[in-house]
C-alpha cells in the first residue's frame, strides 16, 4: 500500500521504518526542516534534555551512542533521529518543508492528502492509507492575555517556550516565564544566568524528582519499573499489583510518597517556600516532571524567583516598560514572557465531520489502544500515548498498525471497541483528575499500554525478561525483535501460528542493548 505518514518526530519514523520493512510505500510529511518532532531545531528552547535517561528513551533496535550523556540534549537527540534515518534508508520517504494543508476520506479506506512545500508549491496526492502521528506536543498554547496590544506596543514580547530557541535573547532582559513543568523549569534555569530578572509564574506547583534521588539512585530504578508502574492503579490489576493495591497498599503508599519526602529534602523546599499540595502519589493527577539542573540551586541564590500559586491577569505598558500584572495583584517588569503552558491536541488539516467522529462530547480523542478512531475507515494515529517511555510506545504501536494493514489484528466488534475506549477514558478521568491530555497521555500507564497492544498481535517477550523489568529499569532493547518477528509471521510464505503462540522463536533471552555505531559529526 501506499501510506501517509504526517510528522517526523519519533512516531512517525518508527512508522515507516516499520511499514517500510513490511513492504509499503511510504511518505512522511513535516512542515519543519528536519527530522525530530518536538527536538527539530526549531522548536528547541534553551535547556532543554529528556526526561528519561537514554536508555529508556531509544529505539529498541537502535540505541543511543555511549557517548551521549544519561540524558541528552535536544540536538543529540535530533541527531539521533537523523541517524535513524540514514541507518534504516528512510531519506527517500520523507518530505521536510512541507505542510499537509488538508487530508480528506477519498473512499474504499482512501485518503487525498493536499500539501505545500517552502516555496508554496501545492500538491495533492491520494495515499490507501493516513498515519496521523503530528504528535500532542505540536501546537503549543498560548494564552490571550488582556493587555497584549498596549504591552506590544511598549516593547514586550509574548512568546511560546517552544519558539524560544537562544538564552541570549534573554540578556539584560525581565523574563516571567509562566508555567512550572519541565519545560518552564529548564527555561528558567538557562536564562536565569544572563537575564536581568527570572521570574517563574507557577499557577500550582508540582512534584520534582531528583535525577538521583538522594545524590546517588537513579530515579528509573524506583518509577522507571514495571514495580514502579505497579504502584500506581490501573484499570485492571494484575499479579502483584493485586496485592499492592489490596493488602499491601500502606506499603505501597510509603513507597511512593518517600520520594517525595526524599525530594524535600533533597532541594530543601521547605526552605524555599516550594513544597507542593498534597502528595507524591498525586504526580499522576498532574504531570511528573524531573527536576531541571540549577533550577533549584537558582531558587537559592535569587537568580530566579517563583511566585507560586499566582496566575497571569494582565500585561500592559508599565511606567518604567512592558510589566505583567499577576493575580495577587502586584505587578513585575516583563520585556519577554515566555509561556510553557501547555499544547493543543489539535488535527486542524481533518475534516471537520471527520474530526466530530474522533472525539467526545468532551473533546477527547476516541483510539483504540491510542491507535485505532472508531469509524474512520483507513486513519491510524501513533504518538498519541505520551508516556515515560514515548519512543517504544510509539514502536509498538507502529507494529500494531502494520499488523492490522495486513488484517491480522483479531479487533473486537466495533460497539465493544467502543465500550473499551470509554471505559478506559473514564478511568483515565478519575485517575488524573481529567489531566489526560484529551485522552493522550498515559501516564504512568506506559507498559501497561506495551502489554496491550502486543498483546492483541499475541506477541511480547518473555516471562523472564519481564519479571526483570520489575525490579530493573525498562528496557527498550528488550523488544528489538518483536519487528522481525512480526515481519516473519506476516510473510506470505510462512504459515500462521497457533492461536496462543508467536509460532516463532522465544524472546526471553532478549535483554541485551547492542550498541549501533554512527557519526555525529
Amino acid at each position: 500500500m501506499r501510506i501517509a505518514i504526517i510528522g517526523a518526530g519519533f512516531a512517525g519514523l518508527a512508522t515507516a521504518k516499520v511499514l517500510t520493512q513490511a513492504g509499503h510505500e511510504v511518505r512522511v510529511f513535516d512542515k519543519s526542516p528536519d527530522v525530530g518532532g518536538v527536538w527539530s531545531r526549531t522548536r528547541r528552547y534553551p535547556g532543554v534534555t529528556t526526561q528519561s535517561p537514554k536508555a529508556q528513551y531509544s529505539l529498541s533496535d537502535f540505541p543511543m551512542p555511549k557517548s551521549y550523556p544519561e540524558w541528552p540534549s535536544g540536538a543529540q537527540v535530533q541527531a539521533y533521529l537523523a541517524a535513524y534515518v540514514a541507518e534504516f534508508g528512510l531519506e527517500s520517504a520523507l518530505r521536510l518543508n512541507t505542510e499537509v494543508m488538508a487530508a480528506r476520506p477519498a473512499g474504499d479506506s482512501r485518503w487525498t492528502v493536499e500539501t505545500r512545500g517552502a516555496g508554496g508549491a501545492e500538491s495533492v496526492e491520494t495515499f490507501d492509507r493516513l498515519v496521523v502521528a503530528n504528535g500532542v506536543f505540536c501546537e503549543p498554547l498560548v494564552p490571550a492575555y488582556p493587555g497584549l496590544e498596549e504591552f506590544t506596543a511598549a516593547g514586550g514580547r509574548l512568546r511560546a517556550a517552544t519558539e524560544f530557541h537562544d538564552a541570549e535573547e534573554a540578556r539584560d532582559q525581565h523574563v516571567l516565564v509562566v508555567g512550572y513543568g519541565k519545560s518552564a523549569c529548564d527555561v528558567a534555569a538557562a536564562i536565569s544566568g544572563v537575564a536581568a530578572g527570572t521570574d517563574v509564574i507557577a499557577r500550582q506547583l508540582l512534584w520534582k524528582v531528583p535525577r538521583k534521588i538522594g545524590g546517588f539512585l537513579n530515579f528509573k530504578l524506583l518509577l522507571l519499573t514495571r514495580l514502579g508502574e505497579g504502584l500506581f492503579r490501573y484499570l485492571r490489576l494484575r499479579g502483584l499489583e493485586k496485592f499492592l493495591h489490596g493488602p499491601g497498599d500502606g506499603l505501597r503508599r510509603r513507597m511512593i510518597n518517600s520520594i517525595g519526602s526524599v525530594s524535600v529534602r533533597q532541594f530543601g523546599l521547605a526552605k524555599l517556600g516550594l513544597v507542593p499540595s498534597g502528595h507524591m502519589e498525586d504526580i499522576v493527577r498532574g504531570a511528573i516532571g524531573l527536576a531541571s539542573e540549577g533550577f533549584f540551586e537558582g531558587v537559592a541564590d535569587g537568580s530566579i524567583i517563583v511566585h507560586r500559586d499566582r496566575t497571569i491577569t494582565r500585561l500592559l505598558a508599565g511606567h518604567d516598560g512592558p510589566a505583567a500584572e499577576l493575580s495577587d495583584g502586584s505587578t513585575h517588569r516583563a520585556d519577554l514572557v515566555l509561556c510553557a503552558t501547555g499544547f493543543t491536541q489539535g488535527v486542524p488539516f481533518l475534516p471537520e465531520e471527520t474530526r466530530q467522529r474522533l472525539l467526545d462530547e468532551r473533546g477527547n480523542f476516541m483510539l483504540y489502544r491510542q491507535i485505532l478512531p472508531l469509524g474512520v475507515p483507513g486513519l491510524y494515529f501513533n504518538g498519541y500515548n505520551s508516556s515515560f517511555f514515548s519512543p517504544l510506545n510509539a514502536e509498538m504501536a507502529a507494529l500494531w498498525i502494520a499488523a492490522d494493514l495486513a488484517k491480522a489484528v483479531a479487533l473486537p466488534d466495533p460497539e465493544a471497541m467502543r465500550r473499551a475506549v470509554v471505559e478506559q477514558l473514564a478511568f483515565m478521568d478519575e485517575a488524573t483528575d481529567t489531566h489526560h491530555c484529551r485522552g493522550t497521555k498515559i501516564i504512568p500507564f506506559s507498559m501497561h499500554n506495551v502489554d496491550e497492544v502486543l498483546g492483541d498481535l499475541d506477541l511480547n517477550i518473555g516471562a523472564t525478561v519481564r519479571a526483570s523489568h520489575w525490579l530493573g529499569a525498562v528496557n527498550p532493547a528488550a523488544y528489538r525483535r518483536m519487528t522481525p518477528l512480526l515481519l516473519r509471521r506476516l510473510a506470505p510464505s510462512e504459515p500462521r501460528p497457533e492461536p496462543g503462540s508467536t509460532g516463532l522463536m522465544p524472546a526471553d533471552s532478549v535483554s541485551g542493548n547492542k550498541e549501533v555505531p554512527f557519526d555525529l559529526r
